[in-house]
């Protein structure tokens, strides 16, 4: 008898006979261990290393030990302050605990010093401490009011005090409220300044010997005074080189006269103007 359903019947899957079966391979752990071991090891050696030290540097500072104890201080050789001055600044005595030494805070005391431009200082084990001072030299007194020293950077460093040399060209036109106001405008007028000066010290006819004061104005620029008689060379903003060569050519002329002259203007490209009083 004839089937009339064997279409729909279902048969049972056939197994792949090209199927291999993968065993799974065990992971080393071994490597991994190792290495998590060396790195644990090493930060705790780190780690006690770096306590003791501290620790140890404690206990040495606490109790001063007396193999190493401050007994020199050397100081660089010094023009404005003294030997004394500056020792007592760095607030170090003999006996103190060269581990003890914070040796960035006796720089910044140090630097507190109107005079003090930079220093440098150096703990050389077992007994001594050594400063390195290098000082500011005046170029000109400033007058603001107060009388005040300046470099040649343009910088107002030191305000005059009872027996501080005056032997320095004066600078006017310049007030404490310019400086707190618009202090990088009013240090180039300063520098400025400075550069005529250095231009002066190379004369030969007119030199910086030859200057009582040299007043700054904003809007005009430079004006000399002389030593002699006091009478104003106006020089403006520029060309000072040849304007002063100019000037130095009849300055020998001039200088038998210049209590009857009122003023002398250079700042021209091609003549100077003398206005007699």
């Amino acid at each position: 008898m004839r089937d009339l359903h064997v279409k729909t019947r279902i048969l049972p899957p056939q197994k792949s006979r090209n199927r291999v079966k993968r065993e799974r391979k065990p992971i080393n752990w071994r490597p991994f261990i190792t290495w998590g071991m060396r790195i644990v090891f090493g930060v705790v050696v780190v780690a006690v290393v770096g306590i003791g030290g501290y620790e140890g540097y404690r206990f040495a500072s606490q109790y001063e030990m007396a193999v190493l104890q401050v007994e020199a201080i050397e100081v660089s050789k010094l023009r404005h302050l003294t030997r004394g001055e500056v020792v007592e600044l760095t607030g170090v005595r003999p006996g103190d605990s060269m581990l003890s030494l914070r040796l960035s805070r006796i720089g910044e005391q140090l630097s507190k010093n109107p005079w003090v431009e930079t220093v440098q200082v150096r703990r050389y084990f077992p007994h001594t401490l050594s400063v390195a001072v290098v000082e500011r030299e005046p170029v000109a007194v400033v007058n603001m009011g107060f009388l005040y020293y300046m470099d040649a950077k343009g910088e107002v460093f030191k305000p005059l005090t009872q027996g501080d040399s005056l032997n320095f060209p004066v600078i006017t036109g310049i007030a404490e409220e310019d400086l707190a106001r618009d202090p990088k405008g009013t240090k180039e007028l300063l520098t400025g300044a400075v550069a005529l000066m250095d231009i002066l010290k190379k004369g030969r006819h007119f030199t910086l010997a030859d200057v009582s004061e040299i007043h700054i104005d904003k809007g005009f620029g430079l004006t000399l005074f002389t030593a002699d008689g006091g009478v104003p060379v106006r020089l403006g903003k520029e060309g000072y080189d040849t304007k002063l060569a100019r000037f130095a050519m009849v300055y020998g002329e001039l200088k038998e006269q210049l209590v009857a002259v009122e003023y002398i203007d250079c700042d021209y490209q091609d003549k100077i103007i003398v206005k007699k009083g």
